[in-house]
C-alpha cells in the first residue's frame, strides 16, 4: 500500500490563524502549559449555579469581605466564562456569566490556590499574579470562595481557589458591532448565546413550549411515537423532497416531507390517538416563515372528525397561553405595521367557511363570480402569475382568492373550514349532501395574524378512492410536477386493511412559537436556521 502524498494539496488554515489576538492568545496558552497548568480539565465541582444564588441571597446579609476572606460566610463553587476583568488596588474584579446570569468575583492578590500551578521556592510573584496576565475576556474559569456584598451592596464571591477550565484563542464578538447585527446572531448562534441573554431566555420559552404540548397531548390521551425520518417512498404532502442514497441497501430514500403516512399505519394498527414532533424537510424557499428543515407537530385520532380537531387545537393554544402568560391574553404585533395589539386565545375561536371568510373580508361573493372575473382579480392583484392562472380550475381560483382577499385580515384566531375539493384531493368528501355537492371537503386550516398555523382534516380512509386519488397524483410527477408524490402501494395495501373513521392535523411548531412569544422570524426560534455560506455571498 502506498501512503497518499498530500504534498500538493496542504490543509489551508482559517483567517483568524492570522490575527493578533489568536496569536496573542496562542502564546499565552503555551505559557500556561509551561506553569503546570492543565487548561482543559476534564471535571469541575461546580455546585451553586448562578441565578440560584442570586435568589437565595437576593437580600439577605452575608457579611463583608473580611467575614468572606475568614470563611465565615457561605462557601460557594461557580463556574462561568469572564466577561469583565479589572484591576483596582491589590484586588482584581471580575464577572463570570453561566447559562443563569452573572455574578460579580474579587480576586486578592494573595491568592495562593491556583490549580495546577506548582511554584518553585523563590521571592517571586504570587499564584494569582502569575496567572492573572495570562487570562482574557471569555476564558471559562472556576471559583471556589464565600459570599459577600460589597459597599455598593453587590454579591460577590471572595475567590480562595481559582482553576482555569477553558482557555479561549479567539476573543467574544464586539458589542458595538457583532453582537446585535442578524446574519452574525443566526449564523453564529454560540456567540448569540453568549452575549445576549435574551436569546437564552428565547430559547428557554421554546423548550417550555415543547414541554407544554406533551403534557396537553398526554392528557388528552394520545400516546408519542417516533417514525422514520429516511423513506423509501415519500408522501403526506405536495413539496420537494431532498434525495439521499442508502448505501447499505444500494436504494435510493428520501427526507421525509411530512408526518402522516406512517401515523395512520398505527391508526390502522390499533393505536387509536397517536402524535408524533419531529423534523421534516422540504426543499423549498427560506424566508421569514420557512426553513427547509422544520418541526411539525402530527396527531391522530380514531373515531374523531375535523370539529375534535378544531376543539384539539384551541385547546392546546388556550392551555399554553395560561401557562406561559397566565391568562389567555398574549402580546402579538401586526406583521406588516409593527403595531402592538393583544391577541385572545381564548376559546371557541370563530369559525368561517372559505366562501364565508371572502365574503366577510374581501367583500365579494366567490359563487356570483365567474372563472373569468376571479381570474382577472387574481391577476390585478399580482399574486398569481399569469402562465399559472391558466391551470388554475374554479376551486384553485376560490382559494387563491380567499389567500389574497382574506387570510391577511385573519389576526386573531379563526378556523377557516369547507375547502374545495380540488385543493385537497386527500381529505374526505363533506358529509352534508348541499356541501358536498358543492365540492367541499372537510378540511379546516387554523390562522392567526394572518398566517396559517395549522391543516386538518376528516381523513380519506375509503380504500377505493384512495387509490383514485394518489395515482392522480402520481400521474402528475410522471408528467413533471416535482412536488407530487409517487404512489404508495404499500400505504394503500394498509387502507384495504381498514382505516376506521379518523381525524388528523398537522401543526408548524416554529410559526406556533413564533406567535406565543411574539417573534417575527422563524430564524428568530430555530437555534441554527439555514444560512447561505459566506463564501458564497463574497
Amino acid at each position: 500500500m502506498t501512503s497518499q502524498n498530500t504534498t500538493n494539496h496542504p490543509i489551508r488554515k482559517p483567517e483568524y490563524h492570522t490575527h493578533e489576538e489568536f496569536e496573542n492568545r496562542s502564546r499565552k496558552l503555551a505559557e500556561i502549559r509551561e506553569m503546570g497548568i492543565d487548561p482543559y480539565p476534564h471535571k469541575f465541582p461546580r455546585t451553586d449555579p448562578i441565578r440560584d444564588l442570586l435568589k437565595e441571597h437576593e437580600s439577605g446579609d452575608v457579611g463583608k469581605s473580611d467575614d468572606a476572606a475568614a470563611g465565615k460566610t457561605p462557601h460557594v463553587s461557580v463556574a462561568g466564562r469572564l466577561v469583565l476583568f479589572r484591576p483596582m488596588g491589590k484586588n482584581t474584579f471580575g464577572h463570570i456569566q453561566g447559562q443563569t446570569g452573572r455574578i460579580q468575583v474579587m480576586f486578592n492578590r494573595d491568592l495562593t490556590d491556583v490549580e495546577g500551578l506548582s511554584l518553585p521556592e523563590s521571592d517571586g510573584p504570587s499564584p494569582w499574579k502569575q496567572i492573572e496576565k495570562k487570562l482574557d475576556l471569555g476564558d471559562i474559569i472556576g471559583i471556589e470562595g464565600h459570599l459577600f456584598r460589597t459597599n455598593k451592596g453587590e454579591l460577590t464571591v471572595f475567590a480562595k481557589k481559582f482553576t482555569l477550565l477553558s482557555k479561549t484563542l479567539l476573543p467574544l464578538a464586539d458589542k458595538h458591532s457583532g453582537l446585535h447585527d442578524k446574519e452574525t446572531r443566526y449564523r453564529k448562534r454560540w456567540l448569540d448565546l453568549i452575549s445576549n441573554p435574551e436569546a437564552h431566555s428565547a430559547f428557554g420559552q421554546r423548550s417550555r413550549i415543547l414541554h407544554l404540548i406533551r403534557q396537553f397531548m398526554h392528557k388528552e390521551n394520545f400516546m408519542e411515537v417516533e417514525t422514520p425520518v429516511l423513506q423509501s417512498v415519500y408522501g403526506g404532502a405536495e413539496a420537494r423532497p431532498f434525495e439521499t442514497h442508502l448505501n447499505a441497501l444500494e436504494q435510493d430514500m428520501y427526507m421525509r416531507i411530512s408526518l402522516e403516512i406512517p401515523l395512520k399505519k398505527l391508526i390502522i394498527g390499533g393505536m387509536h390517538r397517536v402524535f408524533e414532533i419531529g423534523r421534516v424537510f422540504r426543499n423549498e424557499g427560506i424566508d421569514r416563515n420557512h426553513n427547509p428543515e422544520f418541526t411539525m407537530l402530527e396527531a391522530y385520532s380514531a373515531y374523531w372528525d375535523y370539529y375534535d380537531m378544531m376543539e384539539l387545537i384551541e385547546n392546546m393554544f388556550e392551555f399554553i397561553a395560561l401557562d406561559l402568560y397566565g391568562t389567555t391574553k398574549i402580546p402579538a404585533k401586526l406583521p406588516q405595521s409593527e403595531e402592538e395589539i393583544t391577541l385572545d386565545m381564548k376559546t371557541p375561536w370563530p369559525r368561517l367557511t372559505m366562501k364565508e371568510a371572502i365574503k366577510k373580508f374581501g367583500h365579494m361573493d366567490a359563487d356570483s363570480l365567474s372563472d373569468e372575473e376571479m381570474s382577472s382579480m387574481l391577476l390585478e392583484s399580482g399574486h398569481i402569475a399569469p402562465e399559472k392562472l391558466k391551470t388554475m380550475n374554479r376551486g384553485l381560483l376560490i382559494a387563491a382568492l380567499f389567500e389574497v382577499f382574506a387570510e391577511p385580515y385573519l389576526i386573531q384566531p379563526h378556523h377557516i373550514i369547507d375547502h374545495p375539493i380540488e385543493t385537497t384531493p386527500l381529505c374526505k368528501p363533506h358529509r352534508k349532501p348541499k356541501e358536498k355537492e358543492g365540492g367541499l371537503v372537510e378540511r379546516f386550516e387554523s390562522f392567526i395574524l394572518g398566517n396559517e398555523i395549522s391543516n386538518a382534516y376528516t381523513e380519506l380512509n375509503d380504500p377505493e378512492l384512495q387509490r383514485e386519488l394518489l395515482e392522480q397524483q402520481a400521474l402528475r410527477r410522471e408528467r413533471g410536477d416535482p412536488e407530487a408524490s409517487p404512489l404508495d402501494e404499500e400505504f394503500l395495501e394498509a387502507i384495504c386493511q381498514g382505516m376506521p373513521p379518523t381525524a388528523g392535523i398537522g401543526i408548524g411548531i416554529d410559526r406556533m412559537i413564533m406567535i406565543l412569544t411574539n417573534t417575527h422570524s422563524i430564524r428568530d426560534v430555530l437555534l441554527f436556521p439555514w444560512m447561505k455560506p459566506l463564501d458564497e455571498m463574497k
